[in-house]
């Protein structure tokens, strides 16, 4: 963890350094991936301000108090950091905990037997015999995928049906 202090019209003292130092080691124990702190302190018009940057893996918190006093405006920029530490701890916790719950409820379920199969009577037949022509205008007038016929000059049925790439298919009992 890299901590670097910048003080802008402000001295940095031993006790204001100090006071960083141990918050800082609290925060610490709250995050370990953290890689770099800046802390900034500057004193403008009369008022103090403290600035904190923390850095960490894939994330960054910028904190920033502005009060009368150093150690005042210091003290409510670390417990803002200390917050908002454990509100983004909590997010990810239970981000995590979320996305486990919905790899369980993407496992395949136990099939549940479906509803019977059952059967639906269509139509789309001529009782009189016709000729190959014939049963494929009647199929193109009904609109329908198969028509069945009898073939002209003997009792044998046959299916006309029309295929994917829009050709006819037909089918003959041998």
């Amino acid at each position: 963890m890299n901590v670097r202090y910048t003080a802008r019209q402000a001295a940095l003292t031993p006790e204001i350094r100090a006071y960083c130092e141990k918050r800082l080691g609290r925060l610490k124990d709250l995050v370990d991936d953290v890689l770099d702190i800046n802390v900034i302190l500057a004193i403008q018009k009369g008022r103090s301000k403290a600035e904190i940057h923390v850095q960490a893996k894939g994330r960054g918190l910028v904190v920033v108090e502005e009060t009368l006093d150093m150690m005042d405006s210091l003290n409510r920029a670390f417990d803002t950091l200390e917050t908002r530490v454990r509100k983004e701890r909590a997010k990810w916790r239970e981000r995590k905990r979320r996305g486990g719950r919905e790899r369980k409820a993407l496992a395949p379920a136990v099939e549940a037997p479906g509803p019977e199969k059952r059967v639906v009577r269509a139509n789309y037949f001529s009782l009189k015999p016709m000729s190959l022509d014939e049963a494929l205008v009647q199929l193109d007038a009904k609109a329908k995928e198969v028509f069945l016929f009898r073939r002209e000059g003997s009792k044998e049925w046959a299916a006309v049906y029309r295929r994917k790439d829009g050709h006819y298919g037909l089918v003959e009992p041998e």
